[in-house]
């Protein structure tokens, strides 16, 4: 079996860890989340003081257990449509939250537009006070359904501002505002990552997106849900690429101001994607049609010649590959051998004995 751990997730790639990213105290939002847990584990590979915040409304802690017993990690369940208070310095605050699925974030759209809008305002507040650099997950939703591709940062985007996308869509693009905003009045050091789909382990199987969504189904024995005809495309961008990205944005100069696609340009119909799954998995599932759900874009694909520019940043990890590993991961799910920490555990970090007692049973 390939580690789903591999060195870039490690912190050993090119942004390896270096004497400055020691003894740094970072905050990442969103931190028990499939990417904020990824963001959260190589900052502490590289010396970092991480501070998790997570609502857990769809992140889970099963995502930062292995965490739980380095000093250096301090877990806070918290919403961050609340102002969070933090004694002590701060360098660094990641804001990874909010659900980017469609089907988790319309669950509730009025409190993902809070997220969105109040998280933001809340973590620029909290940046603004303590001198820190701030970095915004944007997305690349932002662009509604584009009517060009590849979709460089300059294009503003055909967005529905009243459809059953538009909490994610616009609550982001709103974000980014507040960004630009605090940027110029407070003197805030903020970056902006335009983020395109991305897959990899610590995806939750029920996360209602495409690839968690056929893989769970193809180890299963279920067919695979096709929404549409299947011709629509995506790009997407393996985990740990997509990290990559978000650190080197992370410690750019300071003028690198303006938002930044991270994505893998290479492109797939839906199709293809169902097929890589199956043969990858070996299943012998079928595809079923269902209809295409309002306002899901045709075709997604981004220009990253920004982010090659200005980060020397590009995506290694083609798809078979992370398919690979990203079906590993899931296989591991269905066999049940997750260890599971409750919240109150994670939260109660003074007590290293009563974790690792959870932790070895």
């Amino acid at each position: 079996m390939v580690s789903v751990f591999s060195d870039l997730f490690l912190g050993s790639g090119a942004s390896s860890p270096k004497r400055s990213d020691r003894d740094k105290t970072v905050l990442v939002t969103g931190g028990a989340g499939f990417l904020g847990s990824a963001i959260c584990t190589r900052l502490v590979n590289q010396g970092a003081t991480v501070i998790c915040v997570d609502s857990l409304l769809t992140g889970r802690v099963e995502n930062v257990r292995h965490l739980a017993c380095n000093p250096r990690f301090r877990f806070i369940q918290h919403d961050i449509c609340s102002p969070l208070k933090l004694d002590g310095p701060l360098d660094q605050i990641f804001n990874m939250a909010c659900a980017a699925s469609p089907p988790l974030y319309q669950r509730d759209p009025i409190h993902t537009m809070k997220t969105n809008v109040y998280g933001a305002m809340n973590l620029l507040e909290l940046a603004r006070d303590k001198g820190a650099r701030i970095l915004q997950a944007s997305t690349s939703e932002v662009y509604g359904d584009p009517e060009i591709s590849p979709q460089p940062e300059s294009y503003r985007g055909c967005v529905n501002t009243v459809g059953p996308r538009s909490c994610y869509d616009e609550g982001k693009r709103a974000a980014e505002t507040l960004f630009y905003d605090f940027s110029v009045a407070h003197g805030v050091t903020v970056k902006i990552a335009r983020i395109f789909n991305t897959y990899g382990p610590n995806m939750r199987a029920d996360d209602g997106r495409v690839v968690s969504n056929f893989i769970a189904q193809a180890l299963e024995g279920r067919d695979l849900t096709v929404y549409g005809d299947g011709t629509q495309t995506r790009s997407f961008c393996y985990r740990d690429d997509l990290v990559e990205g978000l650190f080197r944005l992370m410690q750019s100069p300071e003028d690198v101001c303006m938002p930044v696609n991270l994505g893998n340009p290479t492109e797939f119909t839906i199709l293809e994607l169902a097929e890589q799954v199956l043969e990858l998995t070996g299943s012998r599932s079928k595809l079923i049609r269902m209809p295409l759900p309002t306002d899901d874009p045709r075709q997604r694909r981004p220009n990253i010649d920004r982010a090659a520019a200005l980060l020397d940043w590009a995506p290694k990890v083609d798809l078979n590959t992370g398919l690979r590993l990203t079906i590993d991961h899931f296989r591991s799910l269905l066999t049940g051998c997750e260890i599971g920490i409750d919240p109150q555990t994670l939260v109660r970090m003074n007590n290293r004995t009563e974790i690792a007692k959870q932790l070895a049973t």
